[in-house]
């Protein structure tokens, strides 16, 4: 049994927020996979579905961002879902919008979801897809920046980030998390390797 879950914020307020990325990938791969993500169990939004002979459980904590943890912790130590099989996904200010990054482990930096969850499993020792949501404009507080919602002529660029993460997600479904890192750990403008 794999879990993958998306960080965000419930409720339509926030809906296509920066801070909602995880969330936006949860339900583009449930529907991609045939379903809806609307069953609730272990504080979160739920769908499981079946890819070749895994399950995978598709969540979408309803605890508010910063309480992310309360809802992963269950699923590790309810869901029957061991941390090796588990891919948290969520937004990342450092990254730019339409670019992502896989990790297999990692600290959570200043992404206090992250944070939560971490510190809920006392490891971080699991996979994760960040979708870039940045740069931060100049003079902008990043709280403001991350729940302000995609303009639309950023809405294309998102989506072209969304379709790496789901492709992304494929790879580390198959154990392939390696082929995932070559594919999209890109490196950046000035030729330095990104995290």
């Amino acid at each position: 049994m794999w879990a993958v879950v998306g960080l965000g914020n419930p409720g339509r307020k926030y809906a296509r927020t920066r801070h909602n990325a995880g969330f936006l990938l949860i339900k583009r791969a449930a529907k991609a996979w045939n379903g809806r993500v609307k069953k609730r169990a272990f504080g979160a939004k739920v769908k499981y579905v079946t890819r070749g002979r895994k399950t995978i459980l598709l969540a979408m904590p309803q605890t508010y961002m910063n309480h992310s943890g309360l809802t992963v912790k269950q699923i590790v130590e309810s869901g029957g879902v061991s941390i090796e099989n588990l891919v948290v996904v969520y937004d990342d200010l450092d990254i730019p919008l339409g670019e992502i990054r896989v990790r297999k482990e990692g600290g959570a930096g200043s992404h206090n979801g992250m944070k939560s969850v971490i510190e809920g499993l006392d490891s971080n020792w699991f996979a994760r897809i960040r979708i870039g949501i940045g740069p931060l404009p100049p003079g902008m507080e990043a709280t403001e920046y991350v729940l302000s919602s995609f303009s639309a002529e950023e809405e294309n660029t998102l989506e072209r980030g969304l379709e790496k993460a789901e492709e992304a997600l494929r790879y580390i479904l198959e154990d392939k998390t390696e082929k995932a890192m070559n594919l999209f750990n890109q490196r950046s403008q000035d030729g330095t390797e990104s995290s």
